[in-house]
């Protein structure tokens, strides 16, 4: 039967993004500096004002507040009438030190042995709809707001964005569970005050239709298919949005966590990436799902995949890993035996999903807005400074879940 399915994104201006992007500049920070650093920070983030908490066991000392407010600059907050402002916002810290009682679970007297950081479930998801295995609704919705960023920045074509913005798609499938048109497009964007509001809508609307969209389909050719004239668009729908960001609403890192996903396919466990280092397994072991699911759905063991992991605090072995392929499975082998197979092919204790995913680098602000699935995968160098005029610079690999590295290595196991 065909059917509607619909996802969201929200722009890095987003409060809450703005949150995860803070949280996990800190992570990128002390990892740069110290590599064994443990961490788990929170961000809140309102009108003038930015909380910092969480706990550290790191060898460096970081200027938390500068790195807070480089952060809120990038986005784009740097004027006086957003009510949030980089350069004059408050930054309080109340991060202190990392439980003994958590740290003597994780670290032991080999890293073999290290236990994971939390006890709980993640899961990992790929479907072939797109060609970088993620949900299409959710990807487009993350393309729209990408493209309207960069109009943001290049402020040519459309010169009064501000950085708060939302985005959501709804697809229509037909009985073969195909994607066949887009039905509805939701955009809400801030903008700068116009005199005359009638106007003002009327104007971001033809905008959106006529300088986003198209730029969408020439960055995108492969999704025309999908565009027709009777799409239902929903622009700003509520009118006015000049009030936005954190002066609109609080923000606080992990409240957006199926945008950081998968829009709603497939499932979550629950726990947020941003502001975790890799040994909590909230954040690695969701990577490492992912990884599994890309490859499994690349080699041609499924259309659609989703892999569930979990752990118990202070043990390194997971409780178990479970497999859906959603009845798409093109091997000759139930659910369940493809999940013994991937356990002997991926080895999921912590410590090796940090050494396979080369996690204990500064590879985190990148994935902190516009979703941790279904990026390139590309090498970077970065440089860091510490209070004391220290330069670090790194060269490290971003988004290493998303590469197609075990897909030949899954092939030989599954005999494709």
């Amino acid at each position: 039967m065909a059917y509607l399915f619909t996802s969201e994104s929200v722009s890095e201006g987003h409060p809450d993004k703005i949150a995860d992007q803070i949280s996990d500049a800190l992570i990128d920070n002390f990892l740069a500096f110290d590599a064994d650093s443990k961490v788990a920070c929170e961000t809140l983030v309102t009108t003038g004002q930015v909380v910092l908490a969480g706990e550290v066991k790191s060898k460096t000392y970081l200027d938390v507040q500068q790195i807070a407010r480089e952060v809120i600059k990038k986005i784009g907050y740097t004027k006086s009438e957003y009510m949030f402002e980089a350069n004059s916002c408050g930054v309080l810290s109340a991060i202190h030190e990392q439980s003994q009682d958590i740290n003597q679970g994780v670290d032991r007297l080999t890293k073999e042995e290290q236990g994971a950081g939390d006890q709980g479930m993640m899961f990992g998801y790929a479907t072939n709809e797109t060609e970088d295995y993620m949900p299409l609704a959710l990807n487009l919705s993350h393309k729209l707001l990408q493209e309207l960023a960069a109009l943001r920045r290049e402020d040519k074509e459309i010169t009064y964005l501000r950085p708060d913005a939302k985005s959501q798609v709804t697809l229509e499938y037909d009985d073969d569970n195909k994607p066949v048109k887009i039905k509805t497009i939701v955009i809400s964007t801030q903008h700068d005050d116009f005199a005359d509001e009638p106007t003002m809508l009327a104007k971001i609307k033809q905008d959106i239709l006529d300088i986003l969209i198209p730029r969408i389909l020439e960055k995108n050719p492969q999704y025309a298919y999908l565009f027709n004239n009777e799409i239902e668009y929903h622009i700003n729908p509520t009118g006015k949005f000049v009030i936005g960001g954190p002066h609109g609403d609080a923000g606080l890192t992990g409240r957006k966590i199926i945008v950081d996903t998968y829009g709603g396919k497939g499932a979550h466990g629950g726990g947020a990436f941003s502001g975790k280092d890799p040994s909590k397994v909230d954040r690695s072991a969701a990577y490492a799902t992912r990884h599994i699911a890309k490859n499994l759905v690349a080699a041609g063991v499924a259309d659609e995949i989703l892999v569930q992991v979990s752990y118990a605090i202070g043990v390194a072995k997971p409780m178990g890993i479970y497999i859906n392929t959603y009845g798409t499975k093109k091997v000759d082998l139930k659910d369940g035996e493809i999940a013994k197979k991937v356990e002997e092919i991926f080895d999921m204790r912590p410590y090796f999903i940090e050494q396979r995913l080369k996690l204990r680098n500064p590879i985190y602000s990148e994935t902190a807005a516009y979703g941790h699935m279904g990026r390139k995968p590309e090498t970077v160098t970065k440089t860091f400074t510490s209070p004391n005029g220290e330069q670090k610079t790194v060269e490290v690999e971003l988004f290493t879940w998303e590469k197609l590295d075990y897909v030949e290595k899954v092939k030989e196991a599954f005999g494709l």
